[in-house]
């Protein structure tokens, strides 16, 4: 049995926070789960949070229950926080309870096992410049700026001209990012440092737009190939309005590497998805994002005529590397799904961002920093946490490939020094895709 309830100087800070937790805060598996293993939540409770439609719904939910789930129900809530990338939320959280345990000397209230938050965090909150976001892509984490709400009048001005997008959920999003290669079976492919940043901000970002996420390491190119088919077959598209599917690993140009040395060709996997494989997503936008090289070659750029000396950039590590190779692109064989009354084409409704360019002549290398993950995936996210609330995702991939085309590595003495990068993507979108994050309408 817990002790009787929260501490009141922890309650006060809950509820002075309540607004912004209630518009900030994510509530997925991994806090739901951080929450339960320091006995905070029974599985009755982490059912009932996880079973609610939107975000803002579960963030409810949990809020009510903590200050009655006892003493130290809220510094095991901002230890979740931090092991869900949500520093920010701690260091508002226990700002404001150092700050009532101020107000009254005679209580230690402090839990010695949090640690003191600094006194800048809320004020760079506020003001989120140009030049402030630059500098914390230039930090050692991601960005944690929470993704902007989309507006009632925006979305009522827009609905009816793009895709559907207010199921909720939004969708599923699959996340595979392999990181460790095996030694035996791969040798040629290094771990990916930074790798697992990326995989963890693709979680909170698409977490944040209301998608449930599935996350998977590490997986042989059958592991993949499994983990896809079962992905796409899930009958619960029914009821979404849209999907993503993220691959992070090695590659080469039309395929990635599992962590055995085998590549998974990306037509299979775009043709998993299309209108003949997967009918539940038919007329339904479907997004695809590859941070994975493409081949060998390393942009080292071209000097631009009458430009600026040099650009102002964060620092990248090594490129990624990998080697060409052969692999079965066999399609998958299905029984017929019936003919529908109007004929759609085999594959529509995708739109996918690639890391690396493919040209005429040349695959070029995808670019990654150990600490701050690769550049592709620093930049969607930025760009999705700031703008998805009232730009389409075209226009978005557009934004991607601009900040691309300006980063520029740092590594002197290195074949790497002065490096460069361009993103690009394919769309066969048939209208405006508009995420709509965090608006749900009235019914």
């Amino acid at each position: 049995m817990l002790e009787c309830g929260m501490l009141e100087r922890d309650k006060r800070a809950l509820v002075s926070r309540s607004a912004i937790l209630l518009k900030q805060l994510v509530v997925d598996e991994l806090l739901i789960q951080s929450l339960q293993a320091d006995e905070i939540l029974t599985e009755g409770m982490a059912e009932n949070i996880m079973a609610k439609q939107t975000s803002q719904q579960r963030s409810w939910h949990l809020l009510l229950l903590l200050p009655k789930r006892g003493p130290k129900a809220f510094s095991s809530f901002c230890s979740a926080l931090k092991e869900t990338q949500q520093q920010h939320l701690h260091e508002l959280l226990t700002q404001s309870s150092e700050k009532d345990g101020k107000e009254a000397p005679g209580v230690r209230f402090i839990d010695s096992s949090l640690p003191l938050p600094t006194q800048e965090v809320v004020a760079a909150k506020r003001a989120r410049t140009q030049e402030s976001m630059e500098f914390s892509l230039d930090a050692d984490s991601p960005i944690n700026t929470p993704v902007l709400p989309c507006s009632s009048d925006f979305y009522l001005s827009h609905r009816h001209k793009s895709y559907q997008m207010n199921s909720p959920p939004r969708g599923f999003a699959l996340v595979i990012s392999n990181v460790t290669f095996d030694p035996c079976a791969a040798p040629e492919l290094d771990t990916r440092k930074g790798g697992e940043v990326d995989d963890e901000v693709l979680r909170k970002v698409f977490t944040e737009l209301d998608y449930i996420v599935t996350v998977h390491r590490d997986l042989t190119a059958q592991g993949m190939r499994a983990c896809i088919e079962e992905f796409s077959r899930r009958p619960g598209h029914g009821t979404m309005d849209s999907c993503v599917v993220c691959l992070l690993s090695h590659g080469v140009e039309g395929a990635i590497y599992g962590t055995d040395g085998q590549l998974l060709q990306l037509d299979w996997v775009f043709e998993s998805f299309d209108n003949a494989h997967c009918p539940l997503l038919q007329n339904k936008p479907k997004m695809f994002f590859i941070q994975a090289c493409r081949g060998e070659e390393m942009d080292c750029g071209v000097e631009q005529v009458d430009g600026p000396v040099r650009t102002c950039s964060p620092s990248c590590e090594q490129r990624d590397a990998g080697r060409e190779g052969q692999g079965d692109a066999s399609a998958r064989q299905r029984g017929d799904m019936g003919r529908p009354r109007i004929k759609l084409p085999q594959r529509s409704d995708m739109i996918c961002g690639f890391a690396s360019l493919k040209g005429q002549n040349i695959c070029t290398a995808a670019m990654r920093n150990t600490k701050r993950g690769s550049w592709f995936v620093q930049e969607l996210d930025k760009r999705l946490r700031l703008h998805a609330r009232d730009t389409h995702l075209a226009d978005i991939m557009v934004q991607v490939n601009l900040h691309i085309k300006e980063r520029e590595g740092y590594a002197p003495g290195t074949a790497h020094h002065r490096c460069k990068e361009m993103s690009e993507f394919t769309s066969s979108l048939c209208k405006d895709l508009y995420l709509f994050p965090k608006y749900q309408p009235q019914y």
